[in-house]
């Protein structure tokens, strides 16, 4: 019986689970090593394992698996450490860089802004949520436009872009994150179906607004929007210091 095994984990976001897959198929032939892949709303995880008669062997097949998987995906890796999760890599990015976060959600309906707090020492980071789900709040508390809303409706780019706008101008914080969509089961259409989520995105004054078509029910939905909003900021953080640092 073989007596060390090598196991490594490998955290990804940002692309989907079989794209994963499609990648990563042809990396155990003829290696000796394997790769369980488990998933969960928008979060796939990878383990890679290998057996040896010692620790050395073991790792002669593993390393060089994970060594290949992290020059295959990249940026969609947010980290190498199983005990690790999404919100945690977000918040010591922030922490280490001095920023604060506010939110506003309207789908995920506090879901985003509890993921972060789930993180201990989020209190240094966050500064306010809001859970802006009628329309009245998002002019309210965010500035949103009438106009806006009547013209091109809660669940558009549009709307988004002014919720994390006026998120970040009326909380003072350095991020914003906005969540607008439809999670379901009822309040879709042909042209807005359900799973139609826009997620905006300000770093220090630059805006991103991504559009995202999730599937699943109401649940899985409202999840898969916070992993996207989470790996949204964590990547747009990435670009924003390195732009700095070049210039």
């Amino acid at each position: 019986m073989e007596g060390y095994e090598y196991s490594k984990t490998v955290k990804i976001a940002g692309i989907t689970k079989e794209k994963v897959m499609d990648q990563i198929m042809d990396l155990t032939a003829d290696t000796g090593a394997t790769i369980t892949v488990t998933s969960d709303a928008g979060e796939t995880y990878l383990c890679v394992t290998a057996q040896g008669e010692d620790e050395s062997e073991a790792k002669k097949k593993g390393k060089p698996i994970v060594k290949e998987i992290k020059s295959r995906l990249g940026a969609n890796i947010f980290t190498t450490d199983a005990s690790v999760s999404l919100e945690q890599t977000v918040v010591e990015l922030l922490d280490k860089n001095g920023l604060t976060v506010s939110t506003a959600e309207s789908c995920t309906g506090g879901l985003l802004a509890g993921r972060i707090i789930n993180v201990p020492g989020a209190s240094d980071i966050i500064k306010v949520g809001f859970v802006t789900y009628a329309n009245r709040a998002k002019r309210k508390y965010l500035g949103v436009k009438k106009s806006t809303l009547e013209k091109y409706g809660a669940v558009s780019k549009q709307c988004a872009e002014e919720m994390v706008k006026g998120l970040v101008s009326e909380t003072k914080a350095d991020i914003g994150l906005s969540t607008t969509g439809i999670a379901g089961p009822d309040g879709g259409s042909e042209d807005k179906p359900v799973g139609l989520v826009y997620i905006g995105c300000n770093v220090c004054g630059r805006i991103k607004v991504k559009e995202c078509r999730f599937t699943g029910e109401r649940d899985e939905i409202r999840r898969s929007t916070v992993t996207e909003a989470l790996n949204m900021l964590r990547v747009s953080l990435l670009e924003y210091f390195t732009e700095t640092k070049l210039k």
